[in-house]
């Protein structure tokens, strides 16, 4: 079964760091481009960055440019997300995802509907 397992989450204060992990279960990341959304409560799933299979070409919402770094280690089927600087309204639900037809990110990247493999989430709060 295909799967995508995210880790790393966490509580931690404002202006602390994170680094979330998404590892592929059942099939290799290696051909696929690697998105990260995220959800805070009582708001819609957002896309917050995306790296390309090679990870040469990678996007990153405007809300997170210069705190965040998404990368990607092929050999171990696994993506990255180095979180810094957290701030309050980083708190949120965080998701990878990846779809078998999707090499590239494309200018669509951050909609939901890009993807069709998602792991579960891992939390992520940021409280003084």
């Amino acid at each position: 079964q295909s799967q995508l397992v995210e880790s790393g989450g966490g509580l931690v204060q404002p202006g602390g760091s994170l680094r979330l992990s998404c590892a592929a279960s059942g099939f290799t990341l290696d051909t696929y481009a690697v998105a990260w959304f995220r959800q805070a409560p009582g708001k819609e799933r957002e896309g917050v960055s995306c790296i390309s299979s090679s990870g040469i070409s990678t996007n990153y919402a405007d809300a997170v440019k210069g705190r965040f770094t998404i990368s990607r280690n092929n050999a171990n089927s696994t993506a990255y997300l180095q979180i810094n600087t957290l701030k309050f309204e980083d708190t949120a639900v965080y998701y990878c995802a990846t779809d078998r037809r999707r090499a590239a990110c494309g200018s669509a990247w951050s909609e939901t509907w890009n993807f069709g493999i998602w792991g579960r989430g891992t939390q992520v709060t940021v409280s003084s």
